[in-house]
């Protein structure tokens, strides 16, 4: 027992506060940044240390198994290694270990088995199977997950069903899961709780068991949990004297779209009316302007218990302004943040102290492709790098496949995608002929056509797979390589395939499609163009990264993190605030995403970059102009320092109607080349430029950004203006 680390003097009043009041029911909203899992451990520690009850008294929730071991380990430095709290792990360890003690009261034996989410998805997908179900049309990755939310929320078949709250096919086929799952004595991760809540309700003595032993219940990360999570907690926290303390924060609230209720918090003391409600503000990640221009934006929901964080007393009050920089476009404001990114390493800022946070995953294209330009080795955290997604594999392997119709493994890849009848047995038969006459499987499958071996549907499918191949590498030659790709997506039915399916990556999927086609427009004048930039881009294996590198993720896969300096690219209406949310969950759903930009912003300690472009080129082959965020105009004024290129820069349609408050004076803060080329103006016919890539040239045209350029050996490109320096 260490009571050097036990020491109540280290902390705030109010976190003392959290930790002291033990008794009745307590929610603690703990802002970013505050000491949350200080406090929590302490707490902990400290109803032990005093006798207030024994370590197996106490029930400690957490969401993942990292913060568990995390809460553990300081715990073993307050009380003692020799003190384990057996009751602290995450909601399904915990399910799980009362069920492992009550199995047969449910309906299941000892011993037990738990499936994994792929088996998950094979189990349904065999059922289906043998009810000859359309799999194709209701993929069963898509229906099980809708069968897992309505696990989250309590729900059994048979309430399901009486509720009626999903479409008669997720009814019948979560009550043929559940039956198949008894069946095989297994249960899945949500079954964890949802049994336990079935032996709680018919066998009310194991309950009151349970809550006579644990005599102090402690919650974290509340504000995440879900429906079934809730009840589960509501039936184990004892009547008598509701020993209960929530630690969370309803303002970083962000993950409704798997589950989580913000009411859950919110009324949290309609529940234990004599709740106790502790606000911890006092922040120690952040300097002064971020903390206020954070709370100054979040302060906009309605829906909230409301908190505003300041620096703590012993932190320096000062700090750079929260930086708003308009761009041209997609491509230079990633060219801006690499500048950036530079000129915070020459000010002393390491890679791994920096990161780049999205709204959506497809807008790490630019940024990837920009810090490859640049050298800056980076890793995209929580996902695939963009050109390593399936989607994008596939249409790849479209185009390998027609720059060289040699190549096998894109024959592969994409001849069944969408489903032409080419079947495993038809596979092997192709990979036979190629294989005796030394041929590809393109030319192998042709022979066999013409040889009428292939016949019925997949005759006629695949005969229409090589007449499209024919006609794209004859268009090809005289038509930009966007255009033919277009068509390629359309005609082949790969689009529709995509469009078609149910599942919870559908969406991001569509969205990655159209970045990539937008690319094309921009950057690559031929298909070759292409496929060398995608072999340098996997070349750069992230994956092997030893050193430093700088951090490139979703916002959602940010929470809980922290850097020196944050890069928030993208602020625009319809990507941030997605317009997705907006128009399926109205104000709940827009009140939700300013808590996800509220979570960007709080995740800096030092430096808040950010930024809007005035257009974006999008997937109908249009440069599209969105206004700036109206998030951005929420952050008080005196927060922020604006920064844009020229006066005569174009913010988007909409703009003056919505966007003309006073925090939009633009002012620069130092001359447009503080910020490096991508505020160059276009390139004069006859200036002498060089290109990464390239080399050098002179430029013979220009329109806009778009610029022609002849280079030294001949070759004439046109590029965005963006990868062009003077010299």
């Amino acid at each position: 027992m260490t009571d050097t680390y036990f020491d109540l003097n280290r902390l705030n009043p109010e976190q003392r506060q959290a930790v002291e009041t033990t008794e009745g029911p307590v929610l603690v909203l703990s802002g970013a940044g505050t000491g949350k899992t200080t406090v929590l451990t302490t707490r902990l520690a400290y109803i032990i240390r005093t006798g207030k009850a024994l370590p197996f008294q106490c029930l400690a929730v957490t969401f993942t198994n990292k913060a568990a071991k995390e809460m553990q380990e300081r715990l073993d430095v307050m009380i003692g290694g020799d003190c384990h709290v057996s009751w602290l792990g995450t909601f399904h360890k915990i399910g799980l270990k009362i069920l492992r003690n009550h199995p047969k009261k449910v309906g299941l034996s000892s011993g037990f088995g738990i499936l994994d989410a792929s088996d998950q998805e094979r189990l349904l997908k065999q059922i289906m199977t043998d009810r000859h179900l359309d799999l194709k049309n209701n993929p069963p990755s898509y229906l099980i997950d809708r069968i897992q939310r309505l696990k989250d929320k309590g729900l059994t078949p048979e309430q399901a069903e009486k509720r009626g709250e999903e479409d008669p096919l997720v009814l019948r086929l979560y009550k043929l899961y559940q039956e198949r799952l008894v069946a095989m004595n297994t249960v899945d991760f949500g079954d964890l709780l949802l049994y336990c809540l079935e032996l709680f309700h018919k066998h009310p003595e194991i309950l009151t068991a349970l809550r006579k032993q644990f005599k102090y219940i402690l919650v974290d990360e509340y504000q995440d949990t879900n429906i079934v999570q809730y009840l589960w907690l509501r039936l184990l926290t004892n009547p008598e004297h509701n020993n209960i303390c929530c630690v969370g924060d309803d303002d970083q609230s962000i993950y409704s779209w798997r589950g989580a209720e913000i009411g859950n918090i919110l009324k949290f003391e309609q529940d234990f009316p004599n709740a106790t409600i502790i606000r911890l503000e006092s922040n120690y990640r952040s300097t002064a302007p971020i903390l206020a221009g954070a709370s100054g934006l979040i302060a906009h929901n309605r829906n909230r218990l409301g908190k505003t964080l300041h620096p703590a007393p012993d932190r320096d009050g000062s700090g750079d302004k929260i930086n708003v920089i308009g761009t041209w476009n997609g491509n230079s404001e990633a060219e801006t943040i690499c500048n950036l990114i530079e000129r915070e390493q020459r000010h002393g800022t390491s890679l791994p102290e920096m990161a780049v946070l999205v709204r959506a995953g497809f807008q790490t294209r630019a940024f990837e492709d920009a810090l490859l330009n640049h050298g800056l080795p980076y890793k995209v955290i929580g996902g695939m790098r963009f050109y390593e997604r399936e989607e994008i594999r596939d249409i790849t392997a479209y185009i390998r496949l027609l720059v060289q119709p040699k190549d096998d493994m894109a024959f592969v890849r994409i001849v069944n995608k969408p489903r032409r009848g080419v079947g495993d047995a038809a596979l092997q038969t192709i990979r036979q002929r190629a294989t005796e006459n030394h041929i590809s499987l393109y030319e192998a499958a042709q022979t066999l056509l013409d040889e009428k071996a292939i016949k019925g549907a997949a005759k006629t499918r695949l005969e229409r797979f090589f007449n499209l191949y024919d006609s794209w590498r004859k268009e090809m030659k005289e038509t930009p390589a966007y255009d033919v790709l277009s068509r390629m997506l359309e005609e082949s039915g790969y689009l529709d395939m995509r469009r078609a399916e149910k599942t919870p990556e559908t969406e991001g999927r569509l969205e990655n499609i159209k970045e990539l086609t937008g690319q094309f427009k921009n950057s690559f004048d031929t298909f070759e163009d292409y496929l060398e930039h995608t072999s340098l881009s996997m070349d750069n294996d992230n994956a092997t990264l030893t050193g430093d590198y700088i951090s490139v993720m979703t916002l959602h896969a940010a929470k809980g993190l922290e850097f020196e300096t944050v890069f928030l690219p993208g602020w625009e209406e319809g990507i941030f605030p997605h317009q997705k949310s907006l128009n399926e969950g109205g104000s709940k759903a827009l009140e939700e995403e300013r808590r996800l930009a509220y979570v960007g912003i709080t995740r800096a300690k030092k430096h808040v970059y950010i930024s809007f472009a005035g257009s974006r080129f999008m997937y109908n082959h249009q440069w599209q102009n969105n206004p700036p965020s109206r998030f951005i105009s929420e952050i008080p004024e005196e927060n922020m320092e604006m920064v844009t290129i020229s006066s005569d820069y174009n913010y988007g349609d909409g703009y003056d109607r919505g966007y003309t408050n006073a925090s939009y004076s633009y002012k620069k803060k130092k001359s447009a080349g503080y910020f490096g080329s991508s505020f160059a103006p276009a390139f004069a016919v006859g200036a002498e430029v060089r290109h990464e890539k390239y080399g050098y040239g002179t430029v013979i045209a220009a329109n806009g950004d778009r610029i022609q350029v002849v280079f030294e050996d001949g070759a004439t490109k046109t590029l965005m203006a963006d990868y062009l320096e003077s010299v």
